[in-house]
């Protein structure tokens, strides 16, 4: 597999903030309210950093390609 169990579980954790911030953002369906403004793009920065993290993120004890040519 690509991704470990922990990489699964944090790349679903935020694709579910992404979702939550823009319904959220949709919900409130104000140009200037407190969560369309302020909570939301929090909510959602953070949905897209925990994806990128768990993209990027290299379990050093898994087995790669390069490690079974050895």
């Amino acid at each position: 597999m690509i991704f470990s169990p922990w990489n699964y579980k944090v790349l679903a954790l935020g694709l579910l903030l992404v979702i939550i911030g823009f319904s959220a953002m949709y919900i409130e369906n104000k140009v200037q309210g407190i969560i369309s403004l302020y909570i939301s793009p929090i909510v959602i920065m953070a949905g897209y950093v925990a994806v990128i993290v768990a993209i990027l993120k290299h379990d050093s004890g898994s087995s790669t390609a390069s490690d079974q040519s050895r």
